[in-house]
């Protein structure tokens, strides 16, 4: 019910232009009843060329121009989720859509998730949302240019991922192979034997598979991706503030409950306060918001009283913010070759090849005890030396004499509660969705998740992959869905 209500809130605004449109028409008949039907026909169609350079030169001046006081759909967060969200709702709505703002407090996004990540893509999940995700993020890759034009590109280097397992995780490997193949995934599983064969340079002690993509998987540059979203989502009328969302209004309605004999009261919002760079603070009332604020997403659910509440708004989101280190190292010697996979090793080390040179990039997430603090971004080179060399080197003999030479943190938005995406509407606000928690598979999923964003709200549920799995309910009820053997 509350999806149907979301959808018919969403969709106001393309009801108003149809029947506004069927008006004029009416009118145009009417006063030229006497003229030639071919003349008749002229006119409706020049009406209808006028109304479409109207919606034009709308979408334009809210892209461009004045703050806007009212959306249909608001969307706190520019990074990657959020901006393929508003690019996906206008997308599927078309010309006489809804209309879509983001706000953004950082459009440099200077320390962004998104653009900090490493870009990895890869089908090697456990789980049936998480593989069709990835698998549609391979797909929208492929068709960047149909959709964005001849300069659409992203660097995508496609030389597939190589999960490694011990005898303790092998059988869980091969499960998941067989269900990311059942699922239309390329991959292969390699014994000790065709490792050594295949990759020379590996030390396979201690392993006993590994599970090789052949096909729609590798690494893209993310910021690429983020400007090619944003730019289509600005073409089809998106409009970006620059601002903070610093707080939610919100009001007081009486509602009524069967079997109840009193009115209960619910308090909503449909209005949010924004903070200007220049200090100043405007308001934007909304029928629907969409928080893809990635690792700030707590705070911003707590101006909505979300995890401060009574109920169910006790129940906070559960995603933080945490740092990951990446470092670039310099290889010389019999280095793994330029079509090496990006390579996880049993412990969870990875590393992967950066550009044509001896140049190689990895990282590692830390033990528990281990998180680094998130009040700023610097780079801990004292945890490759303790934590990630000896073990590149027991992998890879020529790691044994690498030198690191520089390196880079980022943040990202881990779900504490089972390291999965958070996608849905919340069950006390009808009008709020989320697309939070992805836990460092983000920007693989993106495209999917703004799909399914937008599918929920115009279509009234999930059509294409359905991610019913992974909403905010699964929180209240206590059903986690957790990754198997995965990074």
């Amino acid at each position: 019910m509350l999806s149907k209500q979301i959808s018919r809130l969403a969709i106001r605004s393309s009801h108003n232009y149809i029947f506004n449109r069927t008006i004029c028409s009416s009118s145009i008949l009417r006063r030229k009843k006497r003229i030639n039907p071919i003349i008749r026909t002229w006119e409706i169609l020049k009406q209808d060329v006028q109304n479409m350079g109207s919606s034009f030169e709308e979408s334009e001046m809210r892209a461009h121009n004045s703050f806007p006081s009212h959306t249909d759909i608001l969307v706190i967060g520019g990074g990657i989720m959020g901006t393929s969200t508003a690019y996906w709702l206008r997308e599927k709505s078309g010309l006489r859509g809804v209309n879509v703002t983001v706000v953004e407090k950082d459009p440099s996004f200077s320390k962004s998730t998104t653009c900090l990540s490493v870009g990895g893509l890869r089908q090697q999940f456990s789980l049936p949302e998480n593989i069709q995700m990835s698998l549609f993020g391979a797909e929208f890759l492929r068709t960047l240019k149909d959709r964005f034009g001849e300069d659409a590109d992203v660097c995508f280097t496609p030389n597939g991922y190589l999960t490694l397992a011990g005898e303790d995780g092998a059988h869980q490997l091969l499960d998941n192979h067989k269900l990311q193949k059942s699922l239309g995934a390329n991959n292969i599983i390699l014994n000790k034997k065709q490792l050594e064969e295949r990759f020379p340079w590996m030390n396979t002690d201690g392993i006993e598979l590994g599970c090789l993509g052949m096909e729609k998987e590798g690494w893209f540059d993310p910021w690429s991706l983020l400007n090619l979203m944003k730019r289509g989502a600005t073409d089809l009328g998106t409009r970006f503030v620059h601002g903070e969302v610093t707080n939610f209004l919100f009001t007081e309605t009486n509602v009524s409950v069967s079997g109840d004999e009193e009115n209960t009261q619910y308090t909503g919002s449909n209005e949010v306060v924004v903070k200007l760079p220049n200090g100043e603070e405007k308001t934007i009332t909304f029928s629907i918001c969409v928080i893809a604020t990635g690792s700030e997403t707590n705070e911003i659910a707590k101006l909505a009283k979300i995890g401060t509440g009574k109920g169910i708004l006790s129940v906070p989101v559960p995603v933080e913010r945490r740092k990951r280190y990446v470092y670039r190292f310099l290889c010389q010697g019999e280095q793994p070759g330029i079509n090496s996979p990006m390579t996880i090793d049993k412990t969870g080390t990875y590393f992967r090849r950066e550009c044509l040179g001896g140049s190689f990039i990895c990282g590692l997430s830390p033990l528990p005890e281990e998180e680094p603090a998130t009040d700023n971004l610097d780079v801990d080179y004292n945890y490759f030396d303790s934590s990630i060399w000896p073990i590149l080197a027991e992998r890879v003999p020529a790691f044994n004499c690498v030198k690191c030479q520089s390196g880079w943190s980022g943040y990202y938005d881990y779900n504490y509660y089972d390291q999965n995406g958070i996608i849905g509407i919340h069950p006390y606000y009808g009008n709020f969705i989320f697309a939070t928690g992805f836990s460092g598979h983000g920007i693989q999923q993106a495209p999917a998740v703004g799909r399914a964003v937008a599918e929920l709200i115009l279509d009234g549920g999930f059509k294409t992959i359905d991610l019913t799995r992974l909403s905010f309910d699964r929180i209240i009820v206590n059903k986690p869905m957790y990754e198997v053997a995965i990074v």
